[in-house]
């Protein structure tokens, strides 16, 4: 470079515009290069201080700087993915005749009577938590409930919005916000069809990724031949295996005859993560559903099944985060959910208009939600969500 004061200011990190010529480049690592008239540094980078070099970073160390991390290899590549499949999920949805819906993000319950919400409260010392909205109001958990109100409207309805959980969780697949991908079908009274429709979303939107951003998902594909193996099946055309939880219960115990897991799997016990796992990567090795759990491990308003022990639902699991999706037929009898609803002790009247839609034209009808970073999590082989979402918030840790 014939200015030696301008090759002193061309330090990792600085913004630089370039005028020249792009040509093809001869070198391995890039297919272009830029054959430069004219540079200009437009905004320095002190050298000495700044945390990014010319060397590989840890996922733990960029997560301390949340505020540089976008512009390291791994979270620019995340990043574009996500973009990407979101385009891929909106495109599947309107493709086939859903209705985006905007559900609230405040609301006066939590879907599942889990009870891990964040309440709302103003910053006035003097107000109770009632104060503002006249009762208690807590971030949403699921946009489920309010989306089936306009199923009944619109035939087939999605949301895609954040969502919030006040677990104090530490693991790799739990976040306190995330962003949930949710869907209602109407006029569903077969489980079968609604595991058709979350197949085909999967598929879909992976083909899509695959085809739009080869590059970023080349990135981590890149000799990682188990994950390269699980995105061609996701795509693959042969129907995901699917079994019962019963059934799921027996694979596990028999493989539990040598001793390989810590919680023993039992028929009416929920799937620990290690069940999962187990089934999604060793027994299965690539996605699988799981359905008809029994119904005292599973929420309210899922349909019961005629044995009335177990409920017609799923979840689908996957190598990597484990469970990515779940979801149900939504039991439409009034007077069974209005009775259920009581036996629960949900505040009397809160839920009355849930329950109601039963009363007026109601439709045998079904939904799923699936975790937006969760579905990264598997495609990128990332061990963490953290390293999933732009400004990871958990347990302990809201910066930024």
């Amino acid at each position: 470079m014939d200015d030696p004061q301008l090759a002193s200011k061309l330090t990792t990190g600085c913004a630089v515009e370039i005028s020249g010529r792009l040509t093809d480049s001869p070198g391995r690592e890039q297919s272009k290069e830029v054959q430069a008239a004219q540079v200009e540094v437009v905004g320095p980078c002190d050298p000495e201080s700044y945390p990014l070099q010319k060397k590989r970073h840890t996922l733990e160390f960029l997560r301390e700087i949340g505020h540089l991390r976008p512009r390291s290899q791994t979270i620019s590549a995340v990043t574009r993915l996500r973009d990407g499949a979101e385009m891929g999920l909106h495109r599947f949805f309107h493709k086939n005749e859903f209705t985006r819906i905007h559900t609230p993000v405040l609301t006066s319950n939590d879907c599942e009577g889990g009870g891990e919400t964040f309440n709302v409260a103003t910053a006035e010392k003097k107000d109770t938590d009632t104060a503002f909205f006249g009762r208690k109001v807590n971030l949403t958990v699921s946009g489920q409930l309010h989306l089936e109100v306009f199923a009944s409207a619109f035939k087939r309805t999605y949301t895609f919005n954040p969502a919030f959980r006040a677990e104090h969780s530490q693991t790799g697949r739990h976040l306190s916000e995330f962003w949930m991908v949710e869907a209602e079908c109407a006029f569903v009274n077969r489980l079968s069809t609604l595991l058709d429709v979350e197949e085909e979303m999967i598929r879909s939107t992976t083909q899509y990724l695959a085809n739009t951003a080869e590059a970023d998902l080349g990135f981590f594909l890149r000799d990682n031949e188990p994950l390269s193996k699980l995105v061609r099946r996701l795509i693959d055309k042969e129907e995901y295996p699917r079994i019962s939880y019963t059934d799921a219960i027996d694979i596990l115990q028999r493989a539990d005859a040598k001793a390989i897991f810590t919680f023993k799997p039992q028929w009416g016990h929920g799937l620990q993560s290690e069940h999962e796992r187990y089934l999604a990567t060793k027994h299965f090795n690539g996605p699988v559903f799981v359905t008809d759990y029994p119904a005292d491990i599973k929420p309210f308003y899922m349909l019961p099944n005629p044995d009335r022990c177990t409920v017609a639902c799923m979840d689908l699991l996957v190598p990597g985060p484990c469970e990515l999706l779940g979801g149900s037929l939504r039991d439409h009898d009034f007077e069974r959910l209005e009775r259920r609803v009581g036996e629960l002790g949900f505040e009397a009247g809160s839920l009355d208009w849930y329950v109601n839609l039963r009363k007026y034209g109601t439709t045998p009808h079904g939904g799923y939600g699936m975790g937006f970073e969760r579905y990264l999590q598997m495609l990128t082989g990332l061990e963490s969500v953290r390293d999933i979402v732009p400004f990871p918030r958990h347990a302990g840790r809201c910066q930024y």
